[in-house]
C-alpha cells in the first residue's frame, strides 16, 4: 500500500502554501508529501473580469517573498497604499497610509487563480506527489498515522494528515471534531466592480446601518466588492439588473470614486464565525478554514491561515521527533494561540461594532473613528493588526 510522510488534504491556497513551505526541508529529510485536491488550477492562467481575489496583508507578502514566489505573484498584484474607514451618515473617518508605516504597501490584492497558479508551478513534481482531481472519502486513525481512502478507491497511509479542505470539511465532521459556530445573521455579496475614477491604490471600509461595505483595489482599475446585508436583502440585490444594483451600491457608498460603471458575477456567502474545537490530534492537524473561518470584511481570514501554515512548517522542520508527535503539534498550536485570539477577536469585534443598530453604539463608533484618526498610537496598532504584523517589528523594506 502506498505510503507518504505527510498528506495535505486540500490543495487550495493554504494547502499549497504549506506544501511549498515544507518543500526544501522535506527534500533534505527525504520526506514524501502527498497533496490531494479536487480542483486543480489550470496550467495556463486565464485573466477574468470576474476573478475572485484575496487581500494579502503586508506580513503575507513577506511570507511569499521568503518562499521565493513573490516576484511572480507581484506581476498581477495590486498594492493597497491607503485605507479609508468611514460610517455612512457620519463625518468622522480614519485613514491609514503605507507611508506612515514606512512600507510601500499596507497589503496586496491578488486574484486567487493567479496565486494558486504561482504556488502550484513552484512545487517540485518529484517531491510533492499530487493526487488531482481526487478527494479523500474516509480518514481512519491507525498506529503511527492515518489511512486515507480516495474516491478512486486507492488507499494511502501517512504519518501526518493535514486537514485543509475548507470551512465545510466533511472529514472534520467524520472525525467527530466539533465546531463552535456563531452566525452573524448576514450574507456577503462578493463581486467585482469598476468605477469612473481611477482607484489610485485606495481601499475602502464603509459601515452602514445595514452592514459593512469593503472595496479593495485590483488590477485594471477594478475593485473587489464585499457588501454585507441581511440574507433576504442580499438575495434581492444579487438578483437585480446590473444598473439597478450599481444604483443601490452608489446610494450606500457615495461618489468618492465617481460612478460605479460595471459589476461582474455576484456570489452570495452566509457569514458565520466558525472555530474548530480541536486543531491538533496525534498525527493530525486542522488548518485553514477548517480550523477557523472569519467574517471577510476585515480581510484577516486567509492571512491568519497562511501564518498558521508557516508556523506549522517551521515547527515540523525544527523538530527531531517523529512526524505526528503530539507534543510537537501542541507546541505549534500553543505558539499560534495568541495570534489566533488577537486576529479573531479583532475581526469579530470590528464586525459586531459596526453592524449593530443599537442607538448607543452610534456615538461610540463615531468617537472610535475620531480617536483612530487623532491618536497615532491607536492608529498604529490598528494598522499593524490589519497588516498581519501584530506586535512584530517591521523589517527593512525589501519588497518591490
Amino acid at each position: 500500500m502506498p505510503a507518504v510522510n505527510i498528506a495535505i488534504i486540500g490543495g487550495g491556497l493554504v494547502g499549497a502554501s504549506l506544501a511549498l513551505a515544507l518543500q526544501q526541508g522535506a527534500r533534505e529529510r527525504g520526506w514524501r508529501i502527498a497533496l490531494i485536491e479536487p480542483f486543480a488550477p489550470g496550467s495556463e492562467f486565464q485573466p477574468s473580469y470576474d476573478a475572485r481575489a484575496s487581500a494579502l496583508a503586508y506580513g503575507s507578502q513577506q511570507i511569499y517573498q521568503r518562499l521565493g514566489i513573490w516576484p511572480q505573484v507581484a506581476q498581477r498584484a495590486q498594492a493597497i497604499e491607503h485605507i479609508h474607514i468611514s460610517e455612512q451618515g457620519r463625518f468622522a473617518a480614519a485613514e491609514l497610509h503605507a507611508s506612515e508605516q514606512q512600507v510601500s504597501a499596507l497589503g496586496q490584492v491578488v486574484e486567487n487563480a493567479w496565486l494558486g497558479h504561482c504556488l502550484w508551478n513552484a512545487l517540485d513534481h518529484d517531491l510533492i506527489e499530487r493526487h488531482c482531481p481526487a478527494q479523500v472519502t474516509t480518514l481512519q486513525a491507525q498506529a503511527g498515522g492515518y489511512q486515507l481512502q480516495l474516491d478512486s478507491g486507492k488507499l494511502l497511509n501517512c504519518e501526518l494528515a493535514i486537514l485543509a479542505d475548507g470551512g465545510r470539511s466533511g472529514l472534520r465532521q467524520q472525525l467527530g471534531i466539533h465546531c463552535n459556530t456563531r452566525s452573524y445573521g448576514q450574507t456577503a455579496i462578493i463581486t467585482t466592480v469598476s468605477t469612473s475614477q481611477p482607484h489610485h491604490n485606495w481601499a475602502f471600509e464603509r459601515f452602514t446601518p445595514d452592514g459593512p461595505i469593503a472595496l479593495l483595489p485590483m488590477t485594471d482599475n477594478r475593485f473587489v466588492l464585499i457588501w454585507t446585508r441581511l440574507p433576504n436583502e442580499a438575495e434581492r440585490l444579487a438578483a437585480l439588473p446590473e444598473q439597478n444594483f450599481l444604483d443601490e451600491l452608489q446610494g450606500c457608498f457615495g461618489y468618492r470614486m465617481g460612478r460605479f460603471v460595471q459589476v461582474g458575477q455576484r456570489h452570495l456567502y452566509a457569514l458565520s464565525l466558525v472555530q474548530s474545537s480541536e486543531q491538533v490530534r496525534r498525527n493530525l492537524v486542522v488548518l485553514g478554514n477548517a480550523a477557523h473561518s472569519l467574517h471577510p470584511v476585515a480581510g484577516q481570514g486567509y492571512n491568519l491561515s497562511l501564518r498558521d501554515a508557516m508556523a506549522l512548517a517551521d515547527t515540523l522542520l525544527a523538530s527531531q521527533k517523529p512526524l505526528g508527535d503530539l507534543a510537537t503539534l501542541q507546541a505549534y498550536i500553543a505558539g499560534q494561540q495568541q495570534d489566533q485570539s488577537l486576529t479573531i477577536g479583532f475581526s469579530d469585534q470590528v464586525t459586531r461594532l459596526f453592524s449593530n443598530r443599537t442607538a448607543g453604539l452610534s456615538q461610540a463608533r463615531r468617537l472610535g473613528l475620531l480617536g483612530l484618526e487623532l491618536c497615532p498610537p491607536a492608529k498604529n496598532l490598528f494598522a499593524r493588526q490589519a497588516m498581519g504584523l501584530g506586535s512584530r517589528a517591521v523589517k527593512p523594506e525589501t519588497l518591490a
